[in-house]
């Protein structure tokens, strides 16, 4: 396992983090409670030392196996809620509906009950809206907790598929990361916001590497998701097929290529300078194993990335959720 700095914050972060939404259950079926404390325990055996959770995956539930488990010295980023329970933030609604202070504040003491800790190591809003840059709730809530020494270092999760709406909070100054998504199917965090990260010394947290399963390869015309699973809708329609020839026209070019299709995915992502950690979600030890192995194997060479260039697809399954 190899580390990067995560920002100006000073930890050293494993390359490959673990995404703890699919360990909470509720939205993600299948697995068991039992399958991810022992995917947990290989991930930190093989190096991984940096979790990403939320008070919202599974009520709670991702930050109570979290915190049941996660040794010392481990680093914990878990994230609030939108009050209102909007994904993503809707343009025209105050922050006083999404993040009020108070409501901040009580949601982070609600995590540290969940996690056992009398910290976190990075708290976050769960989602963005640019038109609160200038509103005082925020600001004063992330001053408070890192005074408070609640939360360590702050940072916001960005709405999907839009990385430019963090372009003016992070030359603020006022966060210490950005979470996003960033992946083979949408590189638009390459334009402007990875290397402005770069530059102001921002952390990125690379979200949905594998864009929910697509990019492990394992999605066919007849994959089938029990109810209620996130991934039914997200792959409804004629989504899988659109899935599937994209995928196919991605093994064709990489004919030849070193390494699993996840793999070279994850790569991809770690191939970024801007690039801090990549938080997949894995709920198995074989799938541990296999997406520590691509921090092992190093960047992609640049023909690959060349060739990964092309494969850039505009479109956005979660609309409409």
């Amino acid at each position: 396992m190899r580390y990067r700095r995560l920002g100006r914050t000073g930890i050293e972060v494993s390359e490959i983090g673990y995404g703890a939404w699919g360990i909470g259950g509720i939205l993600w079926r299948g697995g068991s409670d039992d399958d991810a404390t022992a995917a947990l325990r290989r991930a930190f055996d093989l190096g991984l030392n940096f979790i990403d959770t939320a008070l919202v995956y599974g009520e709670g539930h991702s930050e109570q196996l979290v915190g049941g488990i996660a040794p010392k010295g481990v680093a914990i980023a878990t994230k609030v809620p939108p009050k209102n329970r909007l994904w993503p933030a809707r343009p025209g609604i105050g922050i006083e509906e999404v993040f009020p202070y108070d409501y901040v504040m009580q949601c982070t003491d609600e995590s540290l009950g969940n996690l056992k800790r009398d910290h976190v190591d990075l708290q976050q809003l769960h989602v963005w809206n640019p038109e609160w840059l200038k509103q005082d709730d925020w600001r004063r809530a992330f001053e408070d907790l890192k005074k408070s020494g609640k939360a360590r270092h702050v940072g916001v999760s960005l709405n999907n598929h839009d990385p430019d709406s963090a372009l003016e909070l992070m030359r603020t100054g006022l966060i210490d990361t950005v979470q996003v998504i960033y992946n083979i199917f949408d590189q638009s965090p390459g334009a402007k916001m990875l290397p402005l990260a770069a530059e102001l010394g921002v952390g990125v947290l690379a979200r949905v590497p594998l864009d929910e399963g697509a990019l492990t390869g394992t999605i066919t015309e007849q994959t089938t998701f029990e109810e209620g699973d996130f991934r039914a809708r997200y792959f409804r329609g004629d989504r899988k097929r659109e899935v599937v020839e994209h995928v196919e026209a991605l093994r064709r070019d990489l004919k030849g290529a070193d390494g699993t299709l996840p793999q070279i995915a994850l790569r991809y992502c770690l191939s970024n300078p801007g690039v801090s950690t990549v938080i997949p979600g894995m709920r198995s030890i074989r799938n541990v194993e296999a997406n520590c192995a691509a921090s092992d194997a190093g960047p992609l060479g640049a023909s690959v990335l060349a060739i990964l260039k092309h494969h850039a697809w505009e479109r956005d399954f979660y609309a409409g959720w």
